[in-house]
């Protein structure tokens, strides 16, 4: 029983690190790109015309 409470609880933390790490990596390529990210998503100002 304790084997399976453990099982969830570690699956559970490498969720969150992985979804934190996407999220780090994701805004590292968009102030990259000139864009600025903001809940989520990246705003860039500007563009072609």
């Amino acid at each position: 029983m304790f084997g399976l409470i453990r099982l969830f609880v570690l699956s559970s933390l490498t969720f969150v690190a992985g979804v934190f790490f996407e999220r780090h990596n994701v805004s590292e390529a968009c102030t990259a790109q000139g864009g600025l990210p903001t809940d989520g998503l990246c705003l860039v100002t500007g563009g072609q015309q």
